[in-house]
């Protein structure tokens, strides 16, 4: 296929052709952590809690993998639109060796560092005990992980959603078959509980990386991996650096805030972590659709800047902000009318469910005005403006939503934190709006 399509098609019917399977993929890829928890959430309370407290390290690691992807599919769109084919063989050559590189580091650092981390959360030592267990196992999929993600972003660069949304399909249906498998032990297979889990979901993340092989060599794309140009450009790495390590920041930043704000709602009752993790579950689900949007707008309208086409730039990201918006709409609609139904997917605690319910409806309160942060995000990223798109993160997870959470939690309690949420929203979305508009005159 001729990727100058990207740059010909009417622009609401392209960003639906290349989005819906994106959409759908992200929606497929959100069940992982959702099936996890459903399931683990049968185990016991301390086991939902683990894997509450394991969540920030998990979310770190996909970050990685996805971020340096965003990366590769950056440089690799921004080339094709200008006609430089040699350097987008270039980044997806060198992205791929890195990736491997960075899977390898991550299995070694997390597992290391795992201990430590739990224990300055919980003294609890069941709930240690789980979170090391499933960890362990988890964490040594990392360069699967990792490679998976740089081939997926490869996929996607060039516009071969659907491969990226079969992959993702595979995997997920894969690991909801293994997840009751492997924790309840069913049939021949040992119960292997919480663990069980883990395994499930490394078993799905490798189907979905074997997929995307077996579719690079079976299906063919116009960008080729080759080892001879894996470290032969001294200007690729950098470039893929400069854009990579921004978007996986703006990724793993969420899990710094997760990590900050268990150590605020520590002092109130664990029972506020469970309900901070659980939010994070279903908000990877809610956001899922709006991100999927998002990553099919990133390659084209990386490919359009690429080619100059600065005002079909423009037409891209305000149709995206549109369709965000109502995407966003509808998850603030769920959160306000059935938030209860929602907690009780992962807690039969009524007082958890009740205390999760007002959690969720304050917070989703903002989740409309946080598509022009999440739509701006993407766009920077795309169009290979990273370090601008780090800002809006910077805001997001750390600059306004920590200090507010402190403060409004020494005043309300727990229902602070919650707060804090609605406000950074408030005031991150203007800050996002201004940075893209500069970002993209110069």
């Amino acid at each position: 296929m001729n990727e100058n399509f990207m740059r010909e098609k009417p622009v609401t019917g392209l960003i639906f052709s290349l989005s819906m399977p994106m959409v759908l993929s992200m929606l497929i890829n959100s069940l992982y952590n959702i099936v996890d928890s459903l399931f683990v959430a049968r185990i016991s309370d301390e086991a939902m809690t683990a894997l509450s407290l394991i969540y920030p390290v998990q979310n770190f690691i996909n970050a990685v993998g996805i971020g340096f992807g965003v990366g590769i599919s950056s440089v690799i769109a921004v080339n094709l639109g200008a006609g430089n084919k040699f350097r987008a063989d270039e980044a997806a050559s060198a992205g791929m060796a890195l990736s491997f590189l960075h899977g390898i580091l991550l299995t070694v650092c997390s597992i290391i560092l795992m201990p430590a981390f739990l224990r300055s959360f919980t003294s609890d030592a069941e709930v240690i005990s789980l979170g090391l267990k499933y960890s362990l196992i988890a964490f040594s999929f990392s360069v699967i992980i990792s490679l998976s993600m740089a081939l997926e972003k490869i996929f996607q660069a060039v516009g071969r959603m659907k491969i990226t949304m079969a992959g993702l399909l595979l995997g997920c249906i894969a690991n909801i078959i293994l997840d009751p498998i492997l924790i309840f032990g069913l049939g021949p297979f040992p119960k292997l509980g919480i663990e069980g889990a883990a395994l499930a979901t490394g078993l799905g993340q490798t189907l979905t990386f074997f997929i995307y092989s077996a579719a690079y060599f079976k299906l063919g794309i116009p960008v080729k991996i080759k080892r001879e140009l894996m470290f032969s450009s001294s200007s690729i790495p950098g470039r893929l650096y400069s854009i990579g390590i921004p978007a996986i920041l703006n990724i793993a930043l969420p899990s710094v805030l997760i990590a900050a704000l268990n150590g605020i709602l520590a002092a109130f009752s664990s029972v506020y972590i469970l309900i901070l993790g659980i939010y994070y579950k279903l908000q990877t689900f809610l956001y899922m659709p709006a991100n999927g949007l998002v990553q099919g707008m990133r390659p084209l309208i990386g490919f359009n800047y690429g080619a100059g086409e600065k005002k079909r730039v423009e037409r891209i990201y305000d149709t995206v902000l549109l369709f965000s918006g109502v995407i966003m709409l509808i998850g603030t609609a769920i959160c306000q009318f059935v938030p209860e139904a929602l907690m009780s997917f992962f807690t039969g605690s009524p007082e958890t469910i009740a205390e999760g319910a007002k959690a969720l409806r304050i917070i989703s309160a903002g989740f409309i005005i946080s598509s022009v942060s999440v739509t701006s995000s993407g766009a920077l990223e795309g169009i290979g403006k990273g370090f601008a798109s780090l800002i809006i993160s910077l805001c997001r997870y750390t600059v306004v939503i920590l200090p507010a959470a402190f403060l409004l939690s020494s005043v309300s309690g727990p229902s602070g934190v919650w707060q804090a949420f609605l406000l950074t929203e408030a005031v991150t979305a203007p800050v996002s709006y201004v940075v893209y508009k500069k970002a993209l005159r110069s």
